[in-house]
């Protein structure tokens, strides 16, 4: 996004670049490039936030701060407040291994943070800002994708404390920061109709819903009479797995069914890899035999796994029995990853570049095929 849109501006630029280190380009004219760490933000994440902070400092209101966004940011630039990096990085893996929902974990973190939840706007503010936004959130909610830096955010120090609450997270540190700011002892992050927001403008210019169009039309023209079931799938990937098998039930030959959404996990056993695909997958081999899957993260990495997902295939099963590998007891200890390693089935595309949620497509076959 960045080089793009340098291509295309004239004139005198400065500004910040922050991506996963793997992805990062050499160089960008006029640009600061910085790499930075995703899912867990690190040292990096820290000086990548400062430079975010400074390269909006001082901005007066005939500058224009451009923005460009994606999912990961809430990892990649990273300004922690009233909490160490350390007491961060430790919440943040486990509102990962819990099973909170994006929306609940940047609920918190937005309340620990001098970016996130509409500060990076406030702190441009009078200059005018225009965001545009790759959405990875379903249903693209501009306050929670990327922990909303320039967005308004409905959410308070009270709703962060239940999320703690709800997990039974021990975070002593963070629960004291978080309360005195339920007490009205720090500000809150900026609301729906604070004026700093008449300056801001955000704009999503892609998600997953594109993504799950463009598969459906690359499959049509392949011959596959396809639909798009679910854009939006969320909740526990186990249950999705047994939903996406009864609907997969009715699936005639020839025929393929999408979904997109994100779904999450609970790691129930420490030492297992994998991420929320590549238990979606396993489950689903166990509820829904007989069929072709395909289950990745766009951005090329599933969970604590490096592979972007996995397939299964009507002979899963079957292939696993024949290694001894008990597909129900990977599922347990959290250790998809392992399961389709061994089985030679894992997706590995690299670093995307882009996040837009997950992608999910299953196949019946035609006889004969």
């Amino acid at each position: 996004m960045a080089q793009m849109v340098r291509a295309r501006v004239e004139g005198p630029v400065s500004g910040v670049v922050i991506a996963r280190q793997s992805e990062l380009p050499q160089s960008i004219q006029d640009l600061t490039v910085l790499g930075s760490t995703h899912p867990v933000p690190g040292q990096a994440s820290v000086q990548a936030g400062k430079a975010a902070l400074y390269a909006v400092q001082d901005l007066g209101p005939d500058d224009l701060l451009l923005c460009l966004i994606s999912g990961g940011a809430s990892s990649l630039m990273c300004a922690p407040w009233g909490v160490t990096l350390k007491h961060k990085v430790h919440l943040t893996e486990k509102l990962l291994r819990c099973g909170a929902t994006i929306h609940e974990i940047n609920a918190v973190r937005k309340h620990l943070s001098h970016l996130k939840g509409g500060r990076l706007a406030a702190r441009a503010f009078p200059a005018r800002v225009v965001s545009l936004i790759v959405s990875d959130v379903v249903g693209d909610d501009l306050s929670v994708i990327a922990s909303g830096p320039t967005a308004p955010d409905p959410s308070t120090y009270g709703d962060a404390l239940e999320v703690l609450d709800r997990y039974g997270i021990v975070a002593p540190e963070v629960r004291i920061h978080l309360e005195r700011g339920h007490q009205g002892e720090w500000p809150e992050t900026p609301k729906p109709g604070d004026p700093i927001f008449e300056h801001v403008e955000n704009r999503v210019i892609a998600g997953g819903s594109a993504a799950l169009r463009a598969a459906a039309g690359d499959l049509q023209a392949q011959g596959w009479q396809t639909q798009i079931w679910q854009e939006g799938v969320t909740g526990d990937a186990r249950r999705a797995a047994a939903d996406h098998a009864h609907a997969a039930s009715d699936l005639p030959p020839g025929a393929a069914l999408l979904s997109g959404g994100e779904t999450t996990t609970v790691v129930r056993r420490d030492g297992g890899l994998g991420g929320r695909n590549l238990e979606f997958l396993l489950s689903l081999a166990l509820e829904a035999p007989g069929i072709y899957a395909l289950a990745a993260d766009t951005d090329g990495t599933d969970g604590s796994s490096p592979a972007a997902g996995a397939v299964i295939t009507p002979d899963t099963l079957e292939r696993a029995w024949s290694l001894g590998l008990d597909a129900r007891k990977y599922l347990d200890r959290s250790d998809a990853h392992t399961f389709f390693e061994r089985l030679g089935d894992l997706v590995f595309t690299g670093p995307t570049g882009t996040n837009v949620n997950d992608f999910r497509c299953i196949l019946r076959a035609s006889a004969g095929s």
